[in-house]
């Protein structure tokens, strides 16, 4: 999920239920409208090839290290801003149907949490 800098979600995709959220990481980037200044993500979306693709696209990367990389350059205030993305969950999920994933189809569930988000935008 990419989120504003203000808190609302902007894009998302599904992952395959067993596999990791890098590898759509990039398509779903592509998806975001404009240029952003900067991009900031977590931990597990540290990779050269999503850093090089963030800078191809003219942006910051705000991603910190892996453990077992060296330092890398990333400011303090990125911890506030990976935080707007878990508070989005956070609100999405206290909708019963994104919490409990009842929906049976990648389609419906993404449909039922296209509903929500356009809700939380809504609410904003």
């Amino acid at each position: 999920m990419i989120a504003d800098g203000t808190g609302p979600a902007v894009a998302f995709t599904l992952a395959p239920g067993q596999a990791h959220e890098l590898p759509t990481a990039i398509p779903l980037l592509d998806a975001v409208p404009g240029v952003p200044l900067r991009i900031v993500a977590d931990r597990s979306y540290a990779s050269h090839t999503s850093r090089e693709h963030i800078r191809e696209r003219g942006s910051t990367p705000a991603i910190p290290a892996r453990r077992n990389e060296g330092p890398l350059a990333c400011p303090d205030w990125a911890d506030n801003d990976r935080n707007l993305v878990a508070r989005l969950w956070a609100r999405l999920k206290a909708r019963r149907a994104v919490a409990t994933r009842c929906e049976t189809t990648a389609a419906s569930f993404m449909g039922v949490l296209g509903l929500a988000a356009a809700l939380d935008w809504i609410r904003r």
